[in-house]
């Protein structure tokens, strides 16, 4: 296949993310965008999963892996201080272009380092928040401004878009999550239904974790129709790729409600037709 003159341009790393994440739901919403915020986009997703990788593959001890991540904040201030190393290249051209913020990106890394410094199993709901802001939320707030949109409302919808999001992703990943020694279901719901346990693999095989789990999926489903309203009141900005995004995230979510989190579990995906359905209802406009 001839690569586009878009991807001749792209560097390495976007590259790369963009390949692997070719026929998912995230390249989906991507291909609704524009050339160059579609690039800009794939950039902030790069630097998301070099940093993520740190957190979850498991390689090297805790305290290399915190100097992993402390490496990348010196990276990061060099970039904003005009030097930006080599390995950050790639970020140069959309932190100039849309003035994404410093403070979000050491947002992303704040989230990583809660992963490193620790196992997070069964935090409570507070905690759980920040975790989903710094993880999620933070990527958001860079999304926005690649979207146009103003600070008011595009970090408003960052907000809630983002919890939504990675809350749908945890009730989904519960099995991985529990294989590297990781459960976060918030305390307060395990413990609202009697769940004591506190070992990820004792809790998934406990009765009483479809309750639990949907209680989470009902505060997520409170956190769509917050981003839904916001997007129904037709915000300034391009907001056709968060739009589907929600749309086929909060679908996921509502399948797995249907098959319940009880063991066996299977990992939920949509169909290519429920796909094409969902993109042709959200995915077109602005």
């Amino acid at each position: 296949m001839t690569a586009t003159k878009s991807e001749d341009a792209q560097p390495a790393q976007t590259l790369s993310v963009q390949q692997k994440a070719a026929g998912s739901s995230f390249y989906l919403a991507m291909r609704l965008m524009p050339a160059a915020q579609r690039d800009a986009m794939f950039a902030i997703y790069a630097f998301c999963r070099a940093v993520d990788d740190i957190a979850d593959d498991g390689q090297g001890t805790r305290s290399e892996r915190q100097n992993a991540l402390n490496v990348w904040r010196d990276d990061l201030a060099s970039l904003y201080g005009g030097n930006p190393p080599a390995r950050l290249s790639y970020l140069v051209r959309p932190v100039g272009d849309y003035g994404l913020r410093l403070e979000d990106f050491l947002a992303v890394i704040d989230g990583m380092e809660m992963d490193v410094r620790e196992d997070i199993i069964a935090p409570d709901l507070a905690v759980l928040d920040l975790y989903c802001d710094r993880v999620a939320s933070a990527v958001g707030r860079l999304s926005v401004k690649i979207f146009g949109m103003n600070e008011e409302a595009g970090f408003a919808l960052a907000h809630d878009l983002g919890r939504a999001l990675q809350l749908t992703n945890i009730l989904r990943d519960l099995d991985e999550d529990a294989q590297i020694g990781r459960l976060y279901l918030p305390r307060d719901f395990l413990d609202a239904v009697g769940i004591t346990s506190r070992e990820p693999a004792t809790v998934l095989k406990d009765a009483r974790l479809d309750e639990a789990c949907r209680q989470l999926a009902a505060l997520a489903h409170r956190h769509y129709a917050s981003a839904h309203r916001l997007m129904a009141s037709k915000p300034k900005g391009r907001i056709a790729t968060p739009r589907l995004m929600g749309a086929v995230y909060s679908q996921i979510l509502s399948e797995m409600e249907r098959a319940g989190w009880q063991p066996p579990r299977h990992r939920v995906s949509l169909s290519k037709l429920k796909l094409a359905q969902i993109v042709l209802a959200n995915g077109l406009g602005r």
